[in-house]
């Protein structure tokens, strides 16, 4: 059997898109994580000379008959049918899996047309940017106003199934096809949390996800006015937007700027660099990139004078990649306070690479800096100001599968117990036992709710107990890390 040329070429040179007339397009675009990333920034073609000569050099290093071999062979004497295409997909997946590289991967046709959904207004789905960190499906942080931020998945949840269906053994593509689906439908996720022994099942119905990327409003402290500004990801309009949102909190004369990237997964590497020239000066670089060689570039504003005021950053685990550059590179150059919890830590950049068949390669190409030069890849942005939330922001949703009554110990008596304390019910512990104390609590916290006052946990007033703190949560209740950024500017 014999191989066609361009097949060969295909599993050789996996970065690069075969297209007609023996020419191919390097388009990039840098991105963080599945979700929210990917844009086409540029297509520069080869001639078909130029594209020879490529693959003249490259068969000198790489030993193309054995890829040969190795096809015709499966080919020839595989016991089941398999086809070109699907060996030829295998080839280049299993060279990304080499890598050992979470950030990097192949995106079929299919996947490649939900990538790009994504870029749009909208998509469909339950809302959270996903990773791959040591073989499992990772939360890094759910989106704003999303099924997944309304459940309470939070960064760091590990999913292990959907639908009862394992993720074992599937790449994190192959699993993202799986937690989404359409507007309306149902899905169970499986997740182990961290610091909880027994996983958690999370229903969640699927809905449109909206990618408005910037709140702002204005809080006042001690007679002096704070804008706050939170991003939610950096896609397309989202500097756009920033700067619109900032006009008109500088026109109402804000005192000082807290910029919120809690739970903000990254996004566009552009979009951030237009956010930062508003900030940084020209005389010192807002960022550096490094590639594989360590050879390193600065970047540069062109902006004349500082901001008038002074400047902090919220993040937390959730916050990765771009955010942690506005982090770190803020706080390097006008001596931004960071408030808040230590970050992800993501510290490269990916870029898409089209294939010519509509399906394309998110590789890893370079790794970016701070402006000192200093990387946080798998460390993180280490907050200046380190506040963490109450208690009852970080407990575990309760699934019960018996009422729980006095004298028990169980891991879901403490959350409710953690719960029932955030909301203002006397709790004179919150170890997992339930004693008197608790039983008068949960009697109180019923009769408040118009449930048959038992005294008793069970999973209705469990239900119920959960979706008074999600409210709290959600408004904004007790929100230390916000009131320490405020303070921190004046």
């Amino acid at each position: 059997m014999q191989i066609k040329k361009g097949i060969l070429a295909l599993l050789i040179i996996f970065s690069f898109a075969i297209g007609g007339f023996g020419t191919y397009a390097v388009i990039s675009g840098l991105t963080n994580d599945l979700t929210e990333g990917g844009v086409e920034q540029g297509n520069q073609q080869l001639t078909e000379e130029e594209y020879e000569e490529l693959l003249a050099g490259l068969s000198e290093q790489v030993d193309m008959p054995k890829i040969a071999q190795a096809f015709s062979l499966i080919q020839e004497n595989y016991i089941n049918e398999v086809t070109d295409t699907e060996l030829i997909e295998g080839a280049v997946r299993g060279m990304l899996e080499t890598l050992n590289d979470p950030y990097s991967e192949y995106m079929d046709q299919e996947t490649m047309a939900q990538f790009n959904e994504q870029l749009e207004s909208s998509f469909e789905g339950i809302g959270a940017e996903v990773s791959m960190i040591d073989g499992r499906v990772t939360i890094v942080a759910p989106i704003k106003d999303s099924p997944a931020e309304k459940a309470g998945l939070r960064p760091n949840d590990q999913v292990l199934a959907v639908d009862d269906e394992t993720l074992d053994g599937l790449d994190l593509l192959e699993a993202v096809a799986k937690i989404r689906g359409e507007k309306g439908s149902e899905v169970t996720l499986e997740i182990q949390r961290p610091g909880v022994n027994n996983t958690l099942d999370f229903i969640l119905t699927r809905d449109t996800i909206p990618l408005e990327t910037v709140y702002a409003e204005t809080a006042e402290h001690n007679g002096q006015l704070a804008g706050i500004i939170k991003l939610t990801s950096f896609s397309e309009q989202t500097a756009n937007r920033f700067i619109e949102e900032l006009d008109q909190l500088e026109e109402e004369g804000i005192d000082g700027l807290v910029i919120d990237v809690r739970g903000n997964p990254g996004g566009l590497l552009p979009v951030i660099e237009d956010i930062l020239k508003h900030f940084v000066t020209s005389d010192q670089p807002y960022m550096q990139i490094a590639d594989g060689n360590d050879n390193k570039e600065r970047y540069f504003s062109n902006l004349d004078q500082p901001k008038p005021y002074p400047v902090t950053v919220l993040i937390d685990e959730g916050s990765a990649s771009a955010s942690e550059i506005l982090a770190i590179s803020l706080q390097e150059t006008i001596g931004a306070e960071i408030v808040g919890q230590n970050s992800f830590g993501k510290g490269t950049v990916q870029s898409t690479l089209n294939m010519g068949d509509g399906s394309s390669i998110k590789l890893t190409i370079l790794k970016w800096l701070s402006p000192e030069g200093n990387s946080i890849h798998e460390v993180g942005v280490a907050p200046t100001i380190e506040v963490a939330q109450p208690d009852y922001y970080y407990t575990a949703p309760i699934q019960l599968e018996e009422t729980l009554v006095v004298d028990n110990s169980d891991d879901n008596i403490a959350f409710a117990q953690t719960m029932l304390k955030g909301l203002g019910y006397e709790i004179d512990r919150e170890d997992g036992y339930f004693n008197e104390v608790t039983e008068q609590a949960v009697a109180r916290f019923q009769i408040d709710q118009d449930l048959p006052e038992t005294g008793e946990l069970d999973q209705n007033t469990a239900d119920l107990l959960q979706l008074q703190i999600v409210e709290r949560i959600r408004a904004n209740e007790d929100d230390l890390q916000e009131q320490a950024a405020i303070e921190a500017l004046f």
